[in-house]
């Protein structure tokens, strides 16, 4: 047996599990036996500030290095990282996952560190990643599995406010790629501005973002027929919020989804559990949504209850008042030790047609 999925089978052991709901995957939920190409999993992670360790004048990174306030030292920058690695292959159970966009990411010099020197280096992962204007200096960025997800294209956005021309944030990325089954597949990956100076004062940033990603799907819709788009990201918003219902048009079920209007997988989450932990309250920040042709008769379905929330024990812990939340790498300054302040989320799609209309292998 493969070292690989040797150090899964351990680590998903030893760790059992966490929690169980209906109407969406969690942890000791997850369908773990992915062996066969009927499905592709696309997956979102906010990995929360993985910096390196130099310090960038152009960046405000200064407490991410030996000296900073936070003493990122490499061994905590690479526990972090092989941390987050061994996540993303837990999540994908025997067979890695096939997609997953990130943000929070310094630069290529981590993603070639997730890539190429942690565990997920025998996976043979390739990346995508362009440094953004965030005054930070964190970007959104990919990872993917070219033998399951062919890339032919992708493109970084540049976001530019008409209401305030002098802010900067991160790009939106957008990607195009061919999965098993021969058909193509749209993905786009975001950060939406944060929350900081309040939830109204920081809104118009938010509602931008979600106009221009609604254009891009109306480009998308105009030029191909039917097209399979997924929309993935941390929002900074709940799917109730405006930007995501009035502005993406995003329904939280495909019975409300009218005429091109979005479906929002994520909605059902909001309910019974987040992805997002603050102030010992969970919400659903971190979010998957989709065109409604997964739910036509087409080569790719989505069923409502595939979208799940990754909430490993390993990446959960419990407050100073008892509850739960995540396990993150700092508490401002104080080390924890921890991976992110997010959950990771995904989306299982099932392909038809794959080898040209025969069903894989029943086991």
């Amino acid at each position: 047996m493969k070292p690989l999925i040797v150090s899964i089978l351990v680590l998903l052991t030893a760790l059992g599990s966490f929690a169980q709901d209906e109407g969406f995957v969690r942890y000791n939920t997850m369908n773990m036996d992915r062996r066969y190409d009927d499905r592709i999993r696309v997956a979102f992670y906010n990995v929360e500030n993985l910096f390196d360790l130099e310090n960038d004048s152009l960046k405000r990174d200064d407490d991410f290095t030996p000296e900073g306030s936070n003493r990122y030292t490499f061994s905590r920058y690479k526990k972090k990282s092989n941390g987050l690695a061994k996540t993303m292959l837990a999540m994908g159970g025997w067979e890695p996952v096939e997609f997953i966009g990130l943000c929070e990411v310094e630069n290529d010099w981590v993603m070639r560190g997730l890539t190429e020197h942690s565990p997920m280096k025998d996976v043979g992962y390739e990346f995508i990643h362009e440094n953004s204007p965030d005054f930070r200096g964190i970007d959104v960025a990919a990872i993917y599995r070219p033998d399951k997800f062919e890339l032919i294209h992708y493109k970084y956005y540049r976001v530019k406010f008409t209401h305030a021309p002098e802010r900067t944030t991160r790009d939106l990325l957008y990607a195009k790629g061919i999965v098993p089954n021969g058909d193509t597949l749209h993905i786009f990956v975001n950060h939406w501005p944060s929350r900081y100076g309040g939830q109204f004062a920081s809104e118009p940033g938010r509602i931008h973002l979600a106009q221009m990603v609604r254009s891009k799907v109306d480009s998308l819709n105009a030029r191909f027929n039917n097209p399979y788009i997924v929309i993935i990201g941390d929002f900074n918003d709940y799917p109730n919020d405006i930007s995501i219902t009035e502005h993406l048009r995003a329904s939280g079920s495909v019975e409300e989804a009218k005429n091109d209007d979005l479906v929002n997988l994520s909605k059902r989450i909001m309910y019974k559990f987040g992805t997002h932990s603050f102030g010992g309250e969970w919400g659903v920040l971190d979010q998957v949504i989709v065109t409604q042709s997964f739910f036509k008769d087409g080569s790719m379905t989505i069923y409502p209850g595939d979208v799940g929330v990754f909430d490993a024990p390993w990446l959960i812990t419990r407050n100073a008042a008892g509850n739960t939340t995540t396990y993150r790498t700092y508490m401002g300054p104080a080390y924890k030790g921890g991976y992110s302040d997010h959950l990771p989320t995904f989306i299982d799609i099932h392909l038809k047609d794959y080898h040209r209309g025969n069903a894989p292998p029943a086991n």
